[in-house]
């Protein structure tokens, strides 16, 4: 049932060529200006390939980005009319959800593909099996960044909501220790961040599960990224959810 509604939704994507291309195009240059431009003091971490490492955190954010803008336009349109044609079909609250997280991720496939191939051709050498590993847990864990995309739009009802919520983003990036390390007080509350569990967890193949700990370099086990992911996509799924039903009551 809900196949026909995720092939309308890449089909009017389609038509927006410019975004998917911008979309593909940020974490790209991010990774080359970071790569190219910028050091990054990992050696006490024991990082060989540091560039592994910028890959995977611009790879993350780009695939954020993409998914909360997707879904977040998409929530505009449905107060903004699109809501109304829904409710006459069999499409309920929880499945505009889904459909809308799957259309997200599929999305997130294009940064996630782009900077992982610019990454490999700049000279990022990993195993295979890591290249699908970090791949799979950035593309599944794109789908809670639909769900935050959702909010702001649903929430507001505005297009600028939803850019200050992909703008957000970036702020989350900073102090989700993505673009830059960070240390002391400042990275005990980047663990509680939506993007650090996000980023750290497709991290941790490359870093071989080592981190910047609060008390020194040490390993983290990969669960504690992974508790951040799985607290944070249940609390946007669950306020979408909330307020997509709050919506559809007043479609």
């Amino acid at each position: 049932m809900l196949g026909p509604f995720i092939r309308v939704e890449l089909k009017r994507l389609a038509r927006d060529p410019v975004s998917v291309f911008f979309i593909a195009l940020l974490p790209v240059f991010l990774f080359l200006a970071y790569a190219w431009g910028v050091s990054l003091p990992m050696a006490p971490m024991g990082i060989d390939d540091i560039d592994a490492y910028v890959m995977v955190g611009m790879a993350g954010y780009g695939a954020a980005t993409a998914a909360a803008n997707v879904s977040g336009h998409a929530a505009v349109e449905r107060l903004q009319g699109w809501g109304r044609q829904l409710s006459l079909t069999p499409l309920t609250d929880g499945g505009f959800v889904v459909v809308k997280a799957v259309v997200a991720m599929v999305v997130s496939i294009v940064p996630i593909v782009g900077t992982l191939a610019v990454g490999w051709l700049s000279g990022v050498s990993l195993a295979p099996t890591m290249w699908l590993l970090v791949s799979a847990i950035l593309l599944g864990g794109s789908t809670m960044w639909a769900a935050y995309g959702l909010i702001p739009g649903l929430a507001f009802r505005s297009e600028a909501a939803v850019a200050a919520a992909t703008g957000g983003l970036v702020i989350l990036a900073f102090a989700g220790n993505v673009f830059l390390p960070l240390e002391g007080s400042a990275l005990a509350v980047a663990r509680w961040s939506p993007l650090y569990g996000y980023v750290a967890l497709a991290r941790h193949p490359v870093t071989a599960g080592q981190s910047l700990l609060d008390s020194g370099v040490g390993a983290e086990p990969w669960w504690l990224p992974a508790l951040n992911v799985v607290a944070w996509a249940l609390m946007f799924t669950v306020t979408a959810w909330r307020l997509v039903a709050r919506a559809r009551s007043r479609a």
